[in-house]
């Protein structure tokens, strides 16, 4: 009988010998995860119940357990045995099973960040709560008035009182002496912990984690501001024309008040077109539940887990959060019948259908979105269609003559509102970068400093207040803005996708075969892939700023 030849022999030893560590490896993997979401699942539920109930009440006995729960989750991920057995199976290089190893490459990225004292990690998560109480019930005082924020940006939307503006803008921003050295104490802390861990700081530490080379943002956010920058010049001109008029001054006495919001994030209505109008007599509620049902997703089980109407105490703000990854999905919101809450109902929902039409045969680890940014593509995505109208005309809430009317002016108003939004990133992202990099540094000024070269909005004479912490989200959601404008670029690529290949008719409203797209392309993966990934999975090509760029700039 003819013998193989060693050669061979040996090859087949070594492939054998491959396969058997891998099996090894995977099971080791498997092993892993099962015990992993028998403690995880129940730990991410009470933390999620418990944040919420916060949130919506306010007391002092509901914060309290949220920062236990918040506490107790965090705190899971400090385990150095776990964190042992995932880094030898992580620098194996042999749990090769895709879904294993996406698994791996997440759930190593969460203990990495608990690698450090727990006490670290309680003091940060004690002072974040102790921040989002002063945030929560703080309510500006104006004429010895307390005004809610939906109060506050009422009267800078509608007041041509320019001493009553200014009162208001003034109000609203005594946050920031309140919590501006505790949130300076927190972003030191949160360096600590990101440079113990090896990082250079707690902001490079976020993007790198959640999947994103802080350099690439960097340079879209480059691209971004020289794409935008000229086009925002002109209106910007045009804005502080429009409103010189308004209030009867000099364009050079225009202040920060007079631009109809608090942070110039959102478009001041410079154009005709008054979107408040369409929706004074209309309930966003059942707008948003016929059109989501309409596509196909319908959000009925959402709305009934919600709270979403303003009342003493509750959060100011609006989120939505997947309380369970297996169909609990809430969404908190302030509702008033206004093109803004129309938007951000939308806005929310559209995190909502993400999460509750998630793939529920996927591993707990993977029932999330890709990145947080793809989940806010799908909110910005819905949430344009506040404005939109031909959106609005299928609704019944215009006419086709109206929609004609206003539709040049509702085209200028979205363009300048995305411009206007993108350079208020830049604030953002530029800002908490810098903090990070130094926060010893003088802060009021770099906020002024920022804002005057990306907003063009120019710094109140003599003021020196910590204007930048009354952003909450500087305090409590650090790193994160940069996600929205990222969103805003995935969104366009959707509506172009979306428009080419994936309508029936010429409306979004009723046809199934967007809420089928969606949910088959987009919220089924959940994480299973990297975010670009799944983008060039879902419209054929990586992310790109062009049809962000075809869509509002060029």
């Amino acid at each position: 009988m003819k013998r193989l030849p060693i050669y061979f022999i040996v090859l087949l030893t070594m492939l054998w010998s491959c396969t058997s560590k891998q099996e090894e490896m995977e099971n080791r993997m498997k092993e892993f995860i099962s015990a992993y979401e028998t403690k995880i699942i129940p730990l991410y539920r009470e933390n999620s119940l418990a944040s919420w109930e916060a949130n919506i009440s306010g007391t002092d006995e509901a914060w309290a357990r949220s920062e236990k729960a918040t506490i107790d989750y965090v705190s899971f991920f400090v385990d150095p045995v776990a964190f042992a057995e995932l880094k030898e199976l992580k620098e194996s290089g042999m749990v090769k099973d895709p879904l294993l190893a996406r698994q791996l490459e997440l759930i190593y990225n969460y203990y990495l960040q608990g690698q450090i004292d727990t006490s670290l990690i309680s003091e940060q998560i004690r002072m974040e709560t102790a921040i989002n109480k002063k945030y929560s019930n703080f309510r500006a005082t104006v004429e010895n008035r307390q005004l809610s924020d939906n109060e506050v940006e009422d009267i800078l939307r509608n007041s041509k009182n320019s001493k009553e503006l200014q009162a208001a803008w003034e109000g609203h921003k005594m946050i920031g002496p309140v919590v501006a050295e505790e949130v300076i104490n927190l972003v030191k802390h949160r360096n600590k912990i990101a440079q113990e861990l090896g990082f250079d700081n707690y902001h490079r530490m976020s993007l790198e984690l959640s999947g994103q080379k802080p350099e690439d943002v960097t340079k879209i956010f480059d691209e971004l501001d020289s794409l935008t920058r000229d086009n925002f010049i002109q209106l910007k001109g045009d804005i502080d024309t429009y409103f010189a008029k308004r209030y009867g001054i000099a364009v050079t006495e225009l202040q920060p008040w007079h631009y109809q919001n608090r942070y110039f994030q959102e478009a001041p209505e410079i154009y005709t077109v008054d979107f408040d109008s369409y929706y004074a007599n209309n309930d966003p509620v059942k707008l948003v539940t016929d059109f989501y049902a309409g596509i196909g997703l319908p959000v009925d089980a959402i709305l009934a887990k919600s709270d979403l109407y303003e009342k003493p105490g509750k959060n100011q703000h609006a989120f939505c959060t997947d309380i369970d990854r297996a169909g609990d999905v809430r969404t908190l919101n302030n509702i008033k019948p206004d093109s803004y809450w129309m938007n951000t109902i939308l806005h929310e929902l559209g995190h909502g259908v993400y999460s509750y039409y998630n793939d529920i045969t996927l591993p707990f680890t993977l029932r999330d979105a890709a990145h947080t940014f793809t989940t806010e593509a799908i909110a910005n995505f819905f949430g344009r269609l506040a404005t939109d109208p031909q959106w609005m005309c299928d609704m019944k809430l215009i006419d086709e003559n109206e929609r004609d009317r206003i539709a040049g002016e509702s085209a200028k108003a979205l363009r300048l509102q995305q411009l206007v939004f993108s350079r208020w990133a830049q604030v953002m992202y530029r800002f908490e970068k810098a903090m990070y990099e130094n926060p010893d540094q003088d802060l009021n000024q770099l906020w002024w400093d920022t804002v005057e070269k990306y907003q063009m909005v120019k710094k109140p004479e003599g003021r020196n207040m910590p204007d930048w912490a009354t952003k909450i989200h500087v305090a409590l959601y650090p790193c994160y803005y940069h996600n929205y404008l990222l969103g805003e670029l995935l969104a366009s690529q959707f509506y172009a996708h979306i428009g080419s290949d994936v309508l029936t008719g010429s409306s979004l409203v009723g046809d199934k075969a967007v809420g089928d797209y969606f949910r088959n392309n987009v919220f089924m993966p959940g994480a299973r892939f990297q975010w670009n990934e799944m983008i060039e999975k879902a419209t054929g090509e990586k992310l790109t700023a062009k049809y962000y760029a075809m869509q509002f700039v060029q």
